[in-house]
C-alpha cells in the first residue's frame, strides 16, 4: 500500500469542514503558526497536547 503524499486543497477543505478530519500546522514555531494560519488550523503544540485523547482513526492533515 501507497501512502498519500499531498492532498487537493479543496478536498482537504471539505474534510475539515465536514469534521472528517482535522488541520495542523506542521511548523513548531508558534510565531510561524500565526503567520500562517488556515482557517480552522491548529498548532503543532497544541496538536501535540491533544494527541493523546485523539481517536485512533481521525484523519489529521498536515500542512507546511
Amino acid at each position: 500500500m501507497t501512502k498519500q503524499l499531498g492532498i487537493p486543497l479543496e478536498e482537504a477543505r471539505r474534510k475539515v469542514l465536514s469534521g472528517a478530519a482535522m488541520f495542523v500546522c506542521a511548523h513548531e514555531d508558534d510565531e510561524r503558526f500565526g503567520s500562517m494560519r488556515v482557517k480552522g488550523a491548529i498548532s503543532l503544540n497544541e496538536f501535540q497536547k491533544l494527541s493523546p485523547s485523539l481517536a485512533r482513526d481521525q484523519e489529521i492533515i498536515f500542512y507546511y
